[in-house]
């Protein structure tokens, strides 16, 4: 009972931190590999992506309800992801990720730095692209964080964000907005295949659904009510908590 009591507060406030600036993985995933340490990886992931699938869904919907979200960018980048995810859903239950892992607190750290040096970053919305070059840059982008999020996962949200603001000109609520769309085709194209693969735990994934839709309402509020600085804000303070959690996980998974 505790057990999932544990998970449904980390289910919410993944939903509500994931909602704002993405990396609701930093705190789910750590939960129930936590609580589940000797379950198969592949299944723990697959529970995880159906509950964070629900809450990106919901804060998607309220996003474009309230914020003009640029689908010449975003769709491209959805429908790229959405393959790329499979792809990448399918190499994780094949080959460790191991690479991935050792880069990983480094890529986040340039991240930081670059989004810190900048203090108007992502304060203007500038659409930067337009046309065949905007829509092949973001099936690039779509393609890339697609297969992580399917192999590995971790700070997809806060990449998308990243990424959105740096080489299309979004502001940090336009790229936010932009980001769930992209998120959620992320998510149904792995749970796809983790689903048809059988590494699902059906009933503790429905719970952490319920939290993360919880989550993700009051994420978005807060976001949609306090605009772009908020975000970045959050943004800023996210990607160092992933920092710090993904070079410690790697120093202990190498053995120092």
């Amino acid at each position: 009972m505790f057990d999932f009591t544990l998970l449904a507060c980390a289910a919410f406030l993944a939903g509500l931190v994931d909602a704002v600036v993405g990396g609701g993985g930093l705190i789910q995933i750590p939960a129930i590999f936590a609580v589940f340490p000797k379950e198969v990886p592949a299944t723990l992931l697959g529970t995880n992506k159906l509950a964070s699938m629900c809450g990106t869904v919901v804060a998607a919907a309220k996003y474009t309800r309230r914020v003009n979200v640029a689908w010449s960018t975003a769709a491209p980048a959805a429908v790229s992801a959405f393959l790329f995810a499979c792809v990448g859903a399918f190499a994780v239950t094949r080959v460790p990720g191991d690479f991935v892992r050792s880069l990983l607190p480094l890529i986040l750290l340039a991240v930081a730095v670059y989004t810190f040096k900048k203090k108007d970053f992502g304060s203007i919305h500038a659409p930067l692209h337009s046309g065949m070059k905007e829509r092949w840059l973001a099936m690039g982008v779509g393609a890339a964080i697609g297969f992580y999020d399917g192999f590995f996962g971790p700070g997809t949200g806060s990449f998308l964000l990243f990424l959105f603001v740096r080489f299309f000109g979004f502001d940090f609520l336009g790229a936010s907005a932009a980001a769930k769309v992209v998120n959620v085709a992320c998510n149904v194209s792995a749970l796809l295949w983790f689903g048809y693969s059988g590494h699902l735990i059906w009933k503790l994934a429905g719970l952490m659904a319920v939290c993360q839709i919880g989550g993700s309402l009051i994420g978005t509020r807060l976001a949609l009510k306090h605009g772009s600085g908020f975000v970045r804000k959050l943004f800023l303070v996210v990607v160092s908590v992933l920092i710090v959690k993904t070079a410690y996980d790697t120093v202990r998974h190498l053995g120092f």
